[in-house]
């Protein structure tokens, strides 16, 4: 694979190691640990494989991937086997789209409570969906949904919102028949919107109360329980983005865009346009302009471009894709053969990679292993010859 004139790693590597002299103290243990494997990431640090092409003698060097979730390199295997694995859960049903994006304000309170509203953020999502969905007035059935948590706005700025993909329609309380949603309407937005708020604003009151809460910089007074109750006042008044799009096409176009958003970092090397000695330029797309206007250029200094990367690093251990209800891990498979009883549809086939996967030359059923391996210039099978180890960089001193 053609190596990409311009990557994330390259802007680390150029202007990291001065950034975090600068940054000295200021960027945590998960930042650093994300910029050294995005700098490593299919080097000879990490070491890899000599390959031979035993149909045309081609040889190849592969280093190994540092598979860090934050890397935008590793991201394209992983979405691949995710997807494969989601295939058989598709129900031959309207499927919506719906995000659940916070205020500005609690975004700025979030950088430095991550992992406390980034739950709450799924937890009010989750309930506000199954709660209106399970009122009779609106639909009566018992829903399921992924939901994929996304930080970043089209500009690496802080931006945290949740992408929840659901069926249209549901069990009902009884178990005994699907309900489906009116065609074209999934649920009512103001309403969505409403309870949301609700909801995510009781949570975040009772994990101050809990203490759960950091308060630095600007917001160090609100510290103080008056000053919290009196900042959470606006928030009780002004309008939340609830947005939810028509359905999607069919269970294919669903496939397609989890592909594209299940497996996201801040940027993708595709988006870089060019690099300096001080600036990095790239491409984002501006929401608030129509038509062509809509996709532009950004040129920010280097060290403001890292520091936006950053923003995004999630805490160790945090998921960022959840799934509730019907689709919840503990009783997924027994609700979707429900389900598709209801629906009367017969239970789907294992998935098979398809024939032009690069990790599948044969059917299972050939008793061979797929090859890992592709030569690039006949295709056939590449085997290794020899491993390349690790190049063990001297550790700094603590």
């Amino acid at each position: 694979m053609a190596r990409l004139a311009l990557e994330v790693a390259d802007i680390f590597r150029t202007h990291g190691p001065h950034w975090r002299q600068e940054q000295h103290g200021h960027l945590s243990l998960g930042q650093l640990k994300v910029m050294s494997a995005i700098e490593q990431c299919r080097s000879a640090a990490l070491g890899g494989h000599s390959l031979q092409c035993p149909a045309c003698d081609h040889l190849q060097i592969a280093y190994n991937s540092c598979r860090n979730r934050h890397c935008p390199k590793c991201q394209g295997s992983l979405a691949r086997r995710w997807l494969e694995a989601r295939q058989t859960e598709l129900l031959p049903v309207d499927y919506y789209h719906v995000v659940f994006t916070l205020p500005a304000p609690i975004s700025a309170l979030a950088y430095t409570n991550k992992a406390v509203i980034y739950r709450l953020l799924f937890q009010a999502t989750a309930q506000t969906l199954l709660t209106i969905a399970a009122d009779p007035k609106h639909l009566g059935a018992r829903i399921g949904m992924l939901l994929v948590l996304h930080t970043w706005g089209s500009a690496m700025t802080h931006h945290p919102h949740v992408h929840g993909i659901v069926p249209g329609g549901g069990i009902a309380p009884d178990g005994q028949r699907w309900i489906a949603c009116k065609p074209g309407f999934f649920l009512p937005v103001r309403v969505l919107s409403r309870l949301f708020r609700r909801l995510f604003l009781e949570r975040l009151a009772q994990a101050y109360s809990d203490g759960q809460l950091q308060f630095f910089g600007e917001h160090a007074p609100l510290a103080q329980a008056d000053a919290f109750a009196q900042w959470l006042e606006p928030l009780r008044r002004s309008e939340w983005v609830v947005y939810a799009k028509r359905p999607f096409a069919g269970p294919a176009a669903v496939l397609a865009y989890l592909s594209r958003y299940t497996h996201r970092v801040a940027i993708s090397n595709q988006r870089l346009v060019a690099m300096d000695q001080h600036m990095v330029t790239f491409r984002w797309k501006d929401y608030r302009a129509k038509g062509r206007t809509r996709h532009k250029t950004m040129t920010l200094d280097a060290d403001e471009f890292m520091r936006r990367f950053l923003l995004h690093v999630l805490p160790r251990g945090f998921h960022r894709i959840r799934a509730y209800g019907l689709m919840a891990n503990a009783e997924r498979r027994n609700n979707l053969a429900n389900a598709r009883a209801l629906l009367n549809q017969p239970a789907p086939a294992p998935p098979v990679a398809p024939a032009s996967s690069p990790t599948a030359t044969a059917p299972p059923s050939a008793g061979l292993r797929p090859a890992t391996f592709l030569c690039p210039h006949c295709g056939a099978s590449m085997i290794i010859i020899a491993i390349v180890a690790r190049q063990h960089l001297p550790r700094a001193p603590p």
